[in-house]
Formats: C-alpha cells, structure tokens, sequence
C-alpha cells in the first residue's frame, strides 16, 4: 500500500448507486469509518441525489464529506466498492448475469484503476467470484488487492440459521460456506462448532437430537435464501451491504479479519487460477492470507465441482 494514503483523509470510493451502492454508503456514513465518501455512477443525477440525501443524514452521524464525483475521484480511496451493474431477477440465477455484467466492467475497472492504482478493488456485482476474476484480469492489480463479498453473506445467513435452530446467538456459531457464491457453494460441515463443539457432540452434550436431515434442509435454505427474498421484495441488499461493511471494516482499521471473501486461489487442494471463497485474513494491505481448511474427501470434491462451474463461466469472457 502506498504510505501516501495514509497521509490522506480516509476515502472510499462506491460505483454503482443502485440498491446495494446506497444501502454501503448509509452503513458506512454511519460508522464514522470514512472520511470522505464519493458517490460514481453513470446516472449522475442519482448519485447527486443519493449525496445530498446522505448529508443531510450527516447532523446525525459524523463529520463525512459525501458527494458525487467520477472516475478521477476515487483517486486516493483505500477501497472502491464496485457495485454497478444488473441486478438479480426472479428466477435468474447469479451465474445469468455474466451475460449482462461482463460488458460494462470492461469501462468500469480499467477507469478506477487509472485514476487509483494503489487502492484495493471490493467487488459486489454478482456473479461475484467471476466478476472478481475479471477485475483482477481487468486491473493488472496484485491479487491481493481484488477482492470479492463473495461468500461473506451466505455465511451469515448460514450461521443465522443455525444459531435459529440450536437456540443460540449467531455470533457463536463458526460455520463457513465456500466455494461460489451461488448454486454450487459448499457447506463445512465437518469445521461447522458451536462453543469449540462439533454439531453432532454440542447436541450430545445438550440432550438434542442431531438430525443431518434437519441440517442439509438448513443448507438448502441458506443457498436458496436470495430466491426467496427477491420473490418477495425485488432484491437483496441490507445484509449484503453489512458484509461489505465489515470487509470494509477489517481494511480501514487493519484487522487481519478472518471473513469469507472470494480472491485468486492458488494451488488450493490443486485448484488454481479461480476466483472464489474461503476463509481469508483481511487487513490494510487486501488479502493477507488464505486459510487452509482440512476437508474431508467429500466436501473437496464439492469445492472442486465449483471451481469447475466458475472456471467454465470465466472461460466464456474476453479478458
């Protein structure tokens, strides 16, 4: 990271004013965690909009400079949430947006990076991993600096459910969805505690019954949980926003944040050159490290079938 950005004031840069842009921007106003906010998008109108709605929200909070700018502003942002593009529709799967989502990033990326080519890049856009993939081919940035929300919000929803069916709070559950953020993401399982207790021995020692029934429904409602909400209301946004909130979070103050975010894996159990998620430590610099999980036998062969679902979908772009 370049140390002149630390001289600066704290900017983050957000594309894409759509539902999930705006609903960052409030979370992060609210903070105090930033500076300087800009607002880009390719309706400027909106964007100025969305500012003076977000100023006026400032009294309240914490002294922000918020406001619509272009391209040449996101010079100097420690991170820029990309969030533009198509969103999901009823019965379209996230993979179904690459048709929509690959063009416009071809402008998209390359004008962030020639304007801030220090910062790290946080990509929202779904297909998420594939889109991260296309950043980091995009940019000719370090992968370190590209990362994607990837799993960050399924692992929520996943731990919610749990915590909803075990009677606990979520913050004591520690479960990890891997893998595509998506139809092909993959459930540890194996890794999935409560209190430093297997699933299957914190049942045991509370006298419930553990049924892996009841446990592979939990799944099917985490992977399925955005068809249901977009059936319902048109869109997700709320908790996807809080994840990049927190990523956000672990690279501002420098956390070294364990979080499921979707990066270049390297040589992961043999799978290389795809974007996609895993437990990683977050911090200033982007990508410090990619946890290595022991899997079992199963549940790495699930992770390879995606790898396999996003390689094939990347391999449709020109990049």
């Amino acid at each position: 990271m370049n140390s002149e950005l630390h001289l600066r004031p704290t900017r983050v840069a957000v594309v894409g004013v759509g539902n999930v842009g705006t609903t960052f921007a409030y979370a992060l106003l609210l903070s105090g965690l930033a500076a300087e906010i800009v607002l880009i998008d390719s309706n400027h109108a909106k964007a100025e909009g969305e500012a003076m709605d977000l100023n006026h929200t400032v009294p309240f909070t914490h002294p922000t400079h918020v406001w619509a700018g272009d391209y040449s502003d996101c010079a100097g942002a420690i991170v820029t949430v990309v969030a533009a593009g198509a969103g999901q529709k009823t019965g379209e799967t996230r993979l179904d947006l690459i048709k929509k989502n690959a063009g416009i990033w071809r402008n998209i990326v390359p004008s962030i990076v020639k304007n801030n080519p220090n910062g790290i890049l946080l990509i929202a856009t779904n297909p998420v991993d594939v889109l991260t993939y296309a950043a980091w081919k995009l940019s000719g940035l370090p992968h370190e600096r590209v990362i994607g929300s990837g799993t960050i919000l399924d692992t929520a929803r996943f731990r919610y459910l749990l915590s909803q069916h075990f009677r606990v709070d979520a913050s004591s559950v520690h479960a990890y969805i891997i893998g595509e953020h998506g139809d092909s993401e993959v459930p540890v399982w194996s890794l999935a505690n409560i209190a430093g207790m297997r699933l299957a021995e914190f049942c045991k020692a509370q006298g419930l019954s553990h049924d892996q029934k009841q446990m592979d429904e939990i799944f099917v409602q985490t992977r399925d949980a955005a068809y249901r909400i977009i059936e319902r209301k048109g869109a997700t946004f709320y908790a996807v926003a809080a994840g990049l909130m927190r990523i956000t979070q672990a690279i501002l103050r420098d956390q070294s944040t364990v979080l499921s975010v979707s990066s270049l894996v390297k040589d992961y159990y043999g799978m290389s050159d795809v974007c996609f998620s895993l437990p990683t430590l977050v911090g200033r610099g982007g990508i410090e490290k990619v946890i290595h999980l022991e899997l079992t036998a199963a549940e790495i062969e699930q992770l390879k079938h995606s790898a396999e679902v996003l390689r094939k979908t990347a391999s449709t772009l020109e990049l």
